[in-house]
């Protein structure tokens, strides 16, 4: 009898742990999901790397750099709920809104992404021809979550002719970015940063340099039409390149989306200007 109880008592054990092991492995990965797409992955990035020069300074006995190391490792204590403020506001928001047990960002595959950048492209095209301005934002890596907030939520297939319709003057919608993720409109009438570069042109106006401020913050793409000319431009990396026609413009971005070398490569072909 004795034994039979120690059975059950173990059996109730491996299955509570069981049960535990699976909920803080599914908490972790919707926060996972939840900072996906976010300039978060980045600042986790960074603080991964500073948390492995610090135990290799500790094995290796480099007593002051690993005495500077946990000094910046204390600081960071302080820092952090700062640096992730809008991730952290985001979250309380999703988890008092019910959304946090909802699907995450959408995943492009190569025809969709073809086709998505033929569409921006058709519309740079032809708002370029009405001297329509327009600001496009793709959305690449780092999330653009928080300028999708500030805007109108749209969730629509991307077509040239939603954008037309977006960026038709006197519209509510006119005014503002359009922010791309995947092959959906995330939203429109976006707010975006300002770059505040002095490299930038005098010309350019707040349009270009919104347009330029995104890309210095994140890593997407940004495409500019201007409403006094007409010019096409493409913002990455806070780089502009401008006067781009169809097949330019369809050949960088195409270029910038390709695995592994887009970004390294777009920027190259930005510095060639």
């Amino acid at each position: 009898m004795l034994e039979q109880l120690k059975a059950l008592n173990l059996d109730l054990f491996n299955l509570t742990s069981i049960i535990d092991i699976l909920i803080v492995a599914f908490v972790l990965y919707r926060l996972i999901l939840l900072i996906k797409g976010t300039r978060a992955v980045q600042l986790l990035k960074g603080l991964a790397v500073l948390l492995v020069a610090t135990a290799l300074s500790s094995w290796l006995h480099l007593y002051t750099f690993h005495w500077l190391l946990r000094q910046a490792m204390t600081a960071l204590v302080v820092a952090l709920p700062i640096v992730f403020q809008p991730e952290l506001r985001r979250a309380l928001e999703k988890l008092g809104g019910g959304r946090f047990f909802t699907s995450s960002l959408i995943h492009q595959g190569e025809d969709d992404r073809s086709r998505t950048i033929s569409q921006v492209v058709r519309a740079a095209s032809l708002l370029s021809r009405r001297r329509t301005g327009a600001l496009i934002v793709l959305e690449r890596a780092t999330g653009l979550e928080e300028y999708i907030d500030t805007g109108i939520k749209i969730d629509g297939l991307v077509t040239a002719e939603l954008l037309l319709n977006i960026f038709e003057p006197n519209t509510p919608l006119h005014d503002g970015a359009v922010i791309i993720r995947g092959d959906r409109v995330a939203s429109a009438a976006c707010l975006l940063p300002l770059t505040e570069s002095p490299d930038v042109a005098r010309g350019l106006g707040t349009r270009h340099r919104a347009g330029i401020g995104v890309t210095e913050v994140s890593d997407a793409l940004a495409v500019i039409v201007s409403e006094e000319t007409g010019i096409i431009s493409l913002a990455v990396e806070g780089v502009l390149a401008r006067n781009l026609d169809e097949p330019a413009l369809a050949d960088r971005l195409a270029g910038a989306f390709e695995p592994q070398r887009g970004r390294s490569l777009a920027f190259l072909w930005f510095r060639k200007q």
